[in-house]
């Protein structure tokens, strides 16, 4: 098996039994925001778009799914190995693009296709990814590959028994606006992007923990911001506010921590060679660009940024010029008031009115009366702020997934009282019917089963009122907070409430 790295979570892996194209990303995402650290637009994208029997794509966020690369450089007659998403969008995409070719799994089920085993892990929840994530194993018999990319399977033991992993693609870096769009203190800043970035290492050392592969590559990130705009948000940033850790970063923290664990730099056009204990690394770059791109990141970035202008003012100019206040509430009125009504989960969960600031129009959703209106002054304890041009163009294009576009994009900014509302941002990833009723039977069908189970000196329910992870499993107890390893939710045991979000609280009693 050879595994060649395209850039953030893009694979080439050939075997003898046929070769799999993934995640392939070259053109900048979300507005012009994200660009694959460290470039690889000059990877030679057509011989890989050619040369695949079969191609993965892992879910709809555009640092995974570049509808133009897919156009331009893959052939259209590939076999595309499709995840069971609970709707059909990714495979809707990939057919306008011109793909005819599909192959369906079922989640967690192997299938074999000319001496290669097969299996894709995909995850359904409201939190995984544009309502779907998926991981993807691989067996030639020979080597066998984790792909995870994005994705956060809850039941590793379950993909171990596809087969014993040789070689894991495990994401490790940053891939949230949280918490540098939020209207905060540098000091606070700097607070939460540090047990952000703890949070990240932690469950990606769980998550190699619990694979056990033999060679360990970081994958699936970070990106870099080449507009001078979000220039600040690279890395770890000015003062350390941002959340974006690079690869030799990670690598360096993983060495101190597992020793043991043999990991590998895995850049754009490296190719790696798995065999048993020994992996072969072929870099395209030589140690001095290394030295360059990482040590001396900033003119790096530099560089890469005056490479990249036209690109970023074609972006600019693709952009749809601001509505008029009146047409603007027109239309967010008309989209939204029917997916509100039906939205009782979502609505309930959010509790309030929700502030967007779209340049200087101020809107609410008024999620309590289901009704989109312009802003009377009252108090909201969630405000968005941003351009106008960018809900003008997520209105024309009817976006139904602004945190594929506009969130992603960290051109807003945020303010909350209180802690983090996840179904106001499930509301902001669902702005279609379709995604709409999927998510309200999706927490119709998920309420707690009543299990319990002994956790130190406690007895909880067994699964986390977050996205049901097996506290058995992720759960950790300090003092009298329990925190869910798997997602970093926490929770006030004395009281049983959520000190993440609000409307997830959980049930816990001393067992003493």
């Amino acid at each position: 098996m050879r595994v060649t790295g395209l850039g953030h979570a893009g694979l080439f892996i050939e075997t003898a039994a046929g070769s799999v194209l993934c995640d392939p990303w070259v053109n900048p995402a979300f507005f012009g925001s994200w660009f694959p650290f460290p470039d690889n637009t000059d990877l030679d994208w057509a011989h890989y778009g050619r040369s695949a029997d079969y191609l993965y794509v892992s879910h709809l966020h555009r640092d995974h799914f570049d509808p133009e690369n897919l156009r331009r450089n893959v052939r259209k007659d590939i076999t595309v190995l499709l995840p069971a998403f609970a709707t059909d969008e990714l495979e809707r995409e990939l057919r306008g693009l011109g793909f005819t070719r599909f192959l369906r799994t079922q989640s967690g089920v192997p299938v074999e296709r000319d001496g290669l085993r097969i299996m894709i892990t995909a995850l359904t929840g409201p939190g995984d990814g544009p309502i779907g994530d998926s991981a993807l194993s691989l067996d030639d018999g020979g080597t066998v590959l984790l792909n995870q990319n994005d994705a956060h399977p809850l039941d590793i033991a379950a993909i171990r028994e596809f087969g014993e992993v040789d070689a894991y693609f495990v994401q490790f870096s940053g891939a949230i606006w949280y918490p540098m769009v939020y209207r905060l203190p540098l000091s606070a800043k700097k607070e939460f992007a540090a047990r952000k970035r703890k949070g990240q290492f932690d469950r990606a050392l769980r998550y190699i923990d619990a694979v056990g592969a033999t060679h360990v590559f970081p994958n699936a990130g970070p990106p870099c911001f080449l507009d001078e705009a979000l220039f600040e948000h690279n890395g770890t940033g000015r003062d350390g506010e941002s959340i974006f850790v690079d690869q030799v970063e990670f690598l360096g923290e993983l060495a101190g921590a597992r020793p043991q664990v043999q990991a590998h730099l895995l850049l754009p056009g490296t190719v790696a060679e798995p065999e048993e204990s020994v992996c072969k690394l072929t870099h395209r770059y030589t140690d001095r660009e290394i030295e360059h791109i990482f040590r001396n990141k900033r003119a790096y970035l530099e560089d890469f940024a005056r490479g990249q202008r036209e690109v970023l003012a074609a972006e600019r100019a693709a952009r749809s010029p601001e509505l008029p206040p009146d047409r603007l509430l027109a239309e967010l009125k008309e989209w939204w008031e029917p997916l509100l009504a039906r939205a009782e989960h979502i609505c309930t969960g959010v509790g309030g009115p929700a502030r967007l600031d779209v340049g200087e129009v101020p809107i609410v959703i008024d999620f309590p009366a289901r009704e989109v209106r312009l802003w009377d002054g009252e108090r909201c304890r969630y405000t968005l702020s941003t351009s106008g041009d960018l809900v003008a163009t997520n209105i024309a294009r009817r976006e139904v997934d602004w945190s594929n576009s506009l969130l992603l994009s960290m051109r807003f900014t945020a303010s909350r009282i209180g802690p983090y509302n996840e179904f106001l941002y499930v509301f902001f990833k669902c702005l279609s019917m379709e995604r709409i009723e999927y998510v309200e039977n999706y927490y119709d069908a998920s309420a707690d089963d009543g299990q319990d189970i002994e956790l130190g000196d406690w007895r909880v329910q067994r699964r986390c009122p977050h996205l049901s992870a097996d506290l058995g499993r992720f759960g950790q107890i300090d003092g009298e907070v329990l925190t869910c390893t798997l997602h970093g939710w926490r929770y006030d045991l004395t009281t049983g409430r959520c000190l993440t979000s609000e409307g997830h609280d959980i049930r816990a009693t001393p067992l003493t």
